[in-house]
């Protein structure tokens, strides 16, 4: 049995996080000296943030390529050689469920919305919103690497109905309900669950994995959206309620 290389590539990976944060890095210096001009003190514990920041970015990158990366794409491949096929369907909406719950950027935006709005949307109602819609859109996705269903016959209609429940939803609800279809596309989900879905692809006769096994976070990008505006759509039932009591 071979052992897992954790650390291999890790010095590239090195590389790729500091790509993304000596550019933030940069632009506070220029602030600090040109408008900001914060306290030592203070300026010594964003630094020390940053640098916190960037080992954790690289640890993670590193985990994603040494882990969740290769155990995706095995899974995937066992799963869509089962005779019983239509299983990653169920375990798509459990594992889409379970990786939107855990995604970091979900938890900031329940967070801020709740904090924005004076609990009005509760950071957990928001949460799990999101998080079954995305396991609903992974799900979807299982289904259509499984039957070879055009991904515009997904994405069409969706995207009609979302324009028809901006119209009838509140307006603080259609604002969160884009920005969620940004954060739920995080690491998490991206590089667990497409990887999965490639695996499927790949381990079903018959599939491409380029051309069925992508496609998915667009579903998934898509769901968030639909779920929130549904969400507004409750609150302003809630509200009409209210209102006639």
């Amino acid at each position: 049995m071979t052992g897992i290389a954790v650390f291999e590539g890790f010095g590239h990976t090195l590389l790729e996080a500091a790509e993304a944060l000596v550019p933030l890095v940069v632009i506070f210096l220029v602030f600090q000296v040109l408008f900001l001009r914060l306290p030592v003190e203070a300026v010594g514990r964003i630094l020390a943030g940053m640098v916190l920041a960037f080992a954790g970015l690289a640890l993670f990158l590193q985990g994603v390529h040494a882990g969740f990366l290769p155990t995706g794409k095995a899974l995937g491949e066992i799963l869509g050689q089962l005779p019983g096929v239509w299983v990653v369907v169920p375990i798509g909406l459990l594992l889409g469920f379970v990786a939107t719950v855990a995604e970091p950027a979900v938890r900031i935006l329940s967070y801020e919305v709740e904090k924005v709005s004076g609990g009005y949307i509760p950071q957990k109602v928001l949460l799990y919103t999101l998080s079954i819609g995305v396991a609903v859109s992974v799900a979807l996705a299982m289904l259509r690497i499984v039957y070879g269903i055009p991904l515009l016959y997904l994405l069409v209609p969706g995207y009609a109905l979302a324009l028809i429940l901006i119209r009838a939803s509140l307006p603080t609800f259609v604002s969160v309900a884009f920005d969620s279809g940004g954060v739920a596309t995080g690491p998490m989900t991206v590089t667990f669950v497409m990887a999965l879905a490639v695996g499927v692809a790949a381990g079903i006769e018959g599939r491409n994995p380029l051309l069925d096994g992508f496609g998915m976070i667009a579903l998934v990008a898509l769901a968030p959206i639909l779920s929130v505006l549904v969400l507004g759509l409750i609150y302003s039932g809630r509200g009409a309620d209210n209102e006639s009591g």
